[in-house]
């Protein structure tokens, strides 16, 4: 697997490009919009990752056939309300080998993971999933990482695990692609909920308090779709679940501040230069949850603060009044 394609030019698709080049891969790096493929062409930097020049070796490109041309692996990195449409050029291509999926989402209306998707369009590809603490600006400046890689056969995920780790990048594998993707998808929300409590001014009584509760519902939500409790007491749960609550990179979390301080959802939405996968998942999650018949009042908070048009203070006042119980 020395030639790879990296689907999604945003910042982390940016910085699994460098990580790759530098273990000596040939990279082609694909991204929707054409001004700015041109642009990080150019300027060798991408908008969405500041502060990194992009290694002279990534081949940057908009055309989804050149970027998959004889590939071995291909990293699939957009948006997740892009992946659909991704998918769907990815099977144009033809393209017949395995597919890392990087997006942490839950599709609204249908429910369905990210690999799910990949599957529905390239049932031929195996496709394998991978999740963990990782925000794009560390992996890029080469920091330590830990992530987990969620794939059923344990040959290709050996085989992916060698190419994907690094000094800087270790690798864990795992069969439980379901628990991986929902545990990354699902600490978005939370993310917003600790943001909020920041912007409330809350101290860290309250944080640790608000994070711990979000991991117990974590738990419930993603094991009643089918992950495992252990997985969430892992990398692509508590350990991503921290990071994304506390992180001065969290996008999540920096959107949860701002509403906090008084902003409204729409202007926070209308400002936002990338994408908070955290306020398109609240809905999806929350109709999730409303179909399995799973308690979630975090996430019900977070959704009537998002679409509901409730105040942080009202959604406070609901979580503070229900009735006491045992912790488990």
């Amino acid at each position: 697997m020395n030639r790879i394609a990296v689907i999604g030019a945003g910042g982390w698709g940016t910085a699994l490009a460098q990580l790759m080049v530098a273990k000596g891969r040939t990279v082609l790096l694909w991204g929707f919009e054409k001004p700015l493929v041109e642009e990080l062409r150019i300027t060798r930097e991408n908008r969405f990752l500041p502060g990194i020049r992009l290694d002279e070796r990534v081949h940057v490109t908009a055309d989804m056939s050149e970027a998959v041309h004889g590939a071995e692996l291909v990293l699939v990195v957009p948006p997740s309300k892009g992946m659909r449409g991704v998918a769907r050029m990815l099977a144009e291509t033809g393209v017949r080998v395995p597919l890392v999926s990087f997006t942490k989402g839950i599709e609204q209306g249908s429910g369905l993971r990210m690999s799910e998707i990949l599957h529905e369009a390239l049932p031929a590809n195996p496709v394998a999933v991978l999740s963990g603490p990782s925000h794009a600006e560390e992996v890029a400046h080469f920091m330590p990482t830990a992530v987990v890689l969620g794939c059923e056969d344990p040959a290709l995920a050996a085989k992916i695990q060698l190419v994907l780790n690094s000094q800087t990048f270790r690798v864990y594998t795992s069969a439980d692609i379901a628990g991986i993707e929902l545990g990354g998808a699902l600490k978005n929300i939370f993310a917003i909920a600790a943001g909020l409590s920041d912007g409330l001014g809350f101290g860290d009584n309250s944080k640790a308090a608000l994070v711990t509760r979000s991991l117990a519902e974590l738990i419930r939500l993603g094991t009643a779709l089918g992950g495992k409790k252990a997985t969430f007491r892992g990398l692509s749960g508590i350990g991503d679940l921290m990071v994304t609550c506390f992180s001065q990179h969290s996008r999540n979390r920096a959107v949860g501040e701002r509403l906090g301080k008084g902003e409204t959802p729409a202007q926070v939405i209308a400002s936002l230069q990338t994408v908070a996968e955290g306020i398109p998942t609240a809905l999806s999650a929350h109709e999730c949850a409303r179909k399995h018949c799973v308690e979630t009042p975090i996430i019900d908070a977070m959704h009537g603060l998002l679409y509901q048009g409730k105040s942080p203070r009202e959604i406070l006042a609901e979580l503070l009044s229900r009735e006491p119980k045992p912790e488990e």
